[in-house]
């Protein structure tokens, strides 16, 4: 079993104090999407943005948590199939429309995992699953690994309930055709005992390898109908790791970086300021002769927590590494938006549409 000292990276302690404070304190309501009106801030939500602007952490936690709207989608009554989705700066309408027929599900799984962090032992770990619309077990699926961010556990992408925006997202691209159905996990990225949201130590987000490797992956295999194989490597086209903020971090440091052996989709989103950059990128690349079928990052430009990181991490990669190639298994986008669920779920609606479609 490895020490907390094998889990440490260089480097990163720094980083990581901007990260404890202001990145991901998406301790509001889960799965809640973000996006009210700033002209209909109360008075006392106006006071504590006035009090954020003098301190850069308060700053971006309030663009974190700048609107919330926990309304439910509207019913689509949108009876034409035609597929019309496509890689975007902004979600359709249709495609953030509840569904009240043809809609997949949710479940709340406990494994069996251990305490990577610290002294190995046996702990339980919990997860969200979306199983589609017609979730059939004599079929094999496609399965995407979705990581949350610093400040969230299993529950911060909102796969709780019927009204997350995953789920009515995904039911909508596989209604409408844009994707052949797939199964949607969302783990707590904390490979330890304690792996609360609050209180916990933020190394042990480094750690989460050895969990996705030993535990995890063969677990989704033995309990749901998925694409495996005696060598998991045999299986890595039918596998995707994507994640917000420090969630992206584990996508590019842990899904490329260490377990380029499990996946081949990759999905970055406002990748946190401890992502490995490229040429770390590139270094520990040098020998793979696995095919990377997609590497897919978003960022705002308004995001002052993690567009540097992101940027230094993903944008110059292929002039780096020839493993990646711009507008073939590569793309790198960014709009206007900050830190917050108006880019991160932009960019799952994106990269849903590009995983598993290598031939």
């Amino acid at each position: 079993m490895k020490s907390k000292k094998a889990c440490t990276v260089l480097g990163l302690l720094t980083s990581l104090t901007l990260l404890a404070g202001c990145t991901d304190q998406t301790n509001k309501e889960e799965g809640t999407m973000q996006e009210t009106n700033t002209t209909e801030i109360s008075s006392a939500e106006a006071e504590s943005t006035a009090d954020a602007a003098s301190d850069p952490i308060a700053e971006a936690i309030s663009q974190e948590n700048s609107a919330v709207d926990t309304s439910a989608p509207e019913a689509d009554t949108n009876e034409d199939r035609e597929p019309t989705a496509e890689i975007s700066d902004l979600i359709p309408g249709k495609y953030i429309s509840f569904r009240v027929d043809e809609a997949g599900t949710i479940q709340h799984i406990s494994y069996p995992s251990r305490d990577y962090f610290g002294d190995g032992s046996e702990i339980t770990k919990e997860a969200n699953v979306y199983l589609p619309y017609n979730y059939d077990e004599s079929k094999q699926y496609n399965v995407l690994y979705l990581m949350h961010g610093i400040g969230g556990d299993e529950a911060e992408w909102g796969m709780t309930d019927n009204m997350s925006r995953v789920k009515i997202i995904m039911d909508n691209l596989i209604y409408y055709g844009d994707v052949e159905p797939f199964i949607v996990v969302t783990p707590n990225g904390r490979s330890a005992k304690n792996h609360a949201k609050e209180g916990s130590d933020y190394m042990s987000f480094y750690c989460f390898g050895q969990e996705l490797r030993n535990d995890l992956i063969p677990y989704i295999e033995s309990a749901f109908s998925v694409y495996s194989s005696e060598d998991p490597t045999d299986s890595r086209d039918h596998r995707a790791m994507a994640g917000l903020s420090m969630g992206g971090m584990q996508t590019i440091n842990i899904g490329i970086g260490e377990c380029v052996d499990l996946f081949s989709y990759f999905g970055a989103f406002s990748a946190a300021p401890t992502s490995n950059p490229a040429s770390k990128t590139a270094e520990l690349l040098k020998d793979n002769t696995l095919p990377i079928h997609y590497f897919y990052n978003l960022c705002g430009t308004e995001d002052n927590i993690a567009y540097a990181s992101a940027s230094a991490a993903a944008k110059s990669l292929p002039t780096v590494c020839d493993q990646f190639v711009d507008g073939e298994n590569f793309m790198w986008q960014e709009i206007k938006g900050v830190h917050d669920f108006k880019v991160w779920y932009l960019g799952f609606y994106n990269f849903a549409q590009l995983a598993f479609k290598a031939e």
